[in-house]
C-alpha cells in the first residue's frame, strides 16, 4: 500500500461519484486514525553515525513521514550552530528545534520554504557554572572545556577535534564562568565512558543536570532542564495531543524526553546500540543507527 492507503500498482475502477466520495472518505479515515505525529529525533547516534554520515535510509524515511503529514524536528545536545546543518541534511524546516539538551529552544521566524531559513531563540535556560567547573577541574585538570552562552556564542579552553566551533572563542579556563551559561561540555580524550560515569558518581553534581555522551564527553545543563522539559513547551505551542508524540534517541541525555513522552501517552524508541539503561527507559527498541533503526520506525508510520 502507498502512504495514502491506495494500492501501489494497478488501477482502481470508480464508476460513480458516490464511489469516488466513498474512496476519499476511506482514505481520510485511515489518515485520521493515525493522526499527525510530532516526531522528535536526537542527532548523534540516532540521525548520524559516528563519522557524521546519515543513518541508512533516514533521509528518505523522513521525507516519507513528512509526506504522510507528520512533523519532524530535532532535539539534541548540540548547539544551534551545529544543528541547523542537520536540518538541511534532512530537508526539514520545523517550527522549533530543541538544542543544548533542552536549555535552548529555537523558533522559526521565516516561511518554511524561505531561503535562507531564519530562527530565533524562543526560550533559554542558564545557570552559574563556576562551582561545577571548579569541581571538574580538580578531577580532570587536562580536559578540554567549553561553555555555551545565552546568545549562542561559545568559549573553550582547548581546540576540540570534530567539534563545530563557529562563533566560538578560545579563552582561559578562569574566564569560562564570567557569566551565566546554557551548557558546559567537558571532553577528555584520555578517559572513556565508564571513567566519566564513575567520576560523576564520585564528585556528585547536585546543582546541574548532566549526561555522558556516546563518545567520552560530559554534557551539563541547568538543574531540572532536559529535552523533555523543552519538548513539553514545544508541544503546548504546537497544540499537539501528547499521545501523538514519538521521540527517538540513543543516549543518557534522551532519558528525560523518553520519560516525558511515555508519561503523556506518547512513544519513546531507543536505538539498539544505546546503553542498557537508555534502552530500559524507552518503551520500544529499534535497530542500531548503523542498521537504519530510525528509518525502520518512520516507515512504520
Amino acid at each position: 500500500m502507498t502512504e495514502a492507503g491506495l494500492p501501489e500498482t494497478g488501477e482502481i475502477e470508480i464508476d460513480t461519484p458516490a464511489e469516488a466520495a466513498a474512496l476519499v472518505e476511506d482514505v481520510a479515515a485511515d489518515r485520521a486514525e493515525v493522526g499527525q505525529m510530532l516526531v522528535v529525533l536526537d542527532i548523534d547516534g540516532t540521525v548520524l553515525l559516528e563519522d557524521e554520515t546519515p543513518s541508512p535510509g533516514i533521509v528518505e524515511a523522513v521525507a516519507h513521514a513528512r509526506r504522510a503529514g507528520h512533523e519532524v524536528m530535532l532535539a539534541t545536545g548540540r548547539s544551534w550552530e551545529a544543528t541547523r546543518g542537520i536540518q538541511e541534511l534532512l530537508s526539514i524546516a520545523p517550527d522549533f528545534a530543541v538544542c543544548s539538551n533542552g536549555a535552548v529552544i529555537m523558533a522559526r521566524t521565516s516561511a518554511a520554504d524561505a531561503v535562507p531559513l531564519t530562527y530565533e531563540r524562543r526560550h533559554i535556560e542558564t545557570f552559574d557554572a563556576s562551582e561545577v567547573l571548579q569541581l571538574l577541574r580538580v578531577q580532570l585538570p587536562d580536559a578540554h572545556y567549553l561553555v555555551e552562552l545565552p546568545d549562542g556564542r561559545r568559549e573553550y579552553t582547548d581546540y576540540m577535534d570534530d567539534w563545530n566551533l563557529d562563533r566560538a572563542d578560545r579563552v582561559a579556563f578562569e574566564d569560562l564562568a564570567r557569566q551565566p551559561v546554557t551548557r558546559v561540555v567537558v571532553v577528555s580524550p584520555e578517559h572513556d565512558e565508564r571513567d566519566f560515569v564513575e567520576m560523576v558518581a564520585r564528585v556528585g553534581l547536585n546543582q546541574v543536570s548532566y549526561a555522558v555522551g556516546w563518545t567520552a564527553w560530559l554534557d551539563i545543563a541547568p538543574k531540572g532542564v532536559d529535552k523533555g522539559t523543552a519538548l513539553a513547551l514545544v508541544r503546548d505551542w504546537l497544540d499537539i495531543d501528547p499521545a501523538q508524540v514519538l521521540v527517538m534517541g540513543d543516549g543518557r541525555n534522551d532519558v528525560g524526553m523518553f520519560a516525558w513522552a511515555r508519561e503523556n501517552g506518547g512513544r519513546a524508541v531507543a536505538m539498539g546500540q544505546g546503553p542498557q539503561e537508555v534502552r530500559d527507559a524507552a518503551g520500544e527498541v529499534t535497530a542500531s543507527v548503523i542498521d537504519g533503526g530510525v528509518a525502520a520506525v518512520l516507515r512504520g508510520l
